[in-house]
């Protein structure tokens, strides 16, 4: 846990050693929330963050969601799977999954991938009780959706992945 104090006097280059992994395997969005220190509050960082993420290209955008794993992949399947999106998806039950709802959440991934070119993101951490139903059925609801309105769910759900991972690093 680090200080608000601590991080509006950081170097860049240790914010960003820092922060970079916040937004998945995406460092540009802490290199260009830095210059927006000082921040106030908790709250004004993730603002910060969200703001930097939001300025970038639609290219970047698309980049930064493919980023992203997968939900429901077998353990040791994804080597790109971060320590951050383990535990969130071991939260959530993603990673004990039956061979009945690994082959569902595989035909939900493989359909969603094939309709948007870019893997299914929620956060996992507020979708609350029985969260491999909902997340399933999260996923069968958005399959209906137009490329354009899923690009910015997924922007907006990965502004709450990483509200959440700040607000786990940083003591207010």
């Amino acid at each position: 846990m680090m200080t608000l104090a601590d991080i509006n006097t950081m170097p860049v280059a240790a914010f960003v050693e820092a922060f970079g992994s916040v937004y998945e395997h995406s460092p540009w969005v802490a290199a260009k929330a830095a210059g927006s220190r000082p921040f106030a509050d908790v709250d004004g960082m993730c603002r910060a963050f969200s703001a930097a993420m939001r300025s970038a290209s639609v290219a970047e955008h698309y980049a930064l969601v493919r980023a992203h794993p997968e939900l429901g992949h077998r353990l040791g399947v994804d080597p790109g799977l971060t320590d951050a999106s383990a535990r969130e998806q071991g939260g959530a039950g993603l990673d004990r999954l039956t061979p009945e709802e690994y082959a569902h959440f595989r035909a939900l991934n493989d359909a969603y991938g094939q309709k948007f070119g870019m893997p299914f993101v929620i956060c996992v951490r507020k979708v609350g009780g029985n969260a491999k139903q909902v997340i399933a059925q999260a996923m069968e609801r958005r399959l209906a959706s137009t490329p354009e309105c899923e690009l910015a769910e997924a922007l907006n759900q990965i502004d709450a992945i990483a509200a959440l991972r700040l607000h786990d690093k940083v003591v207010a």
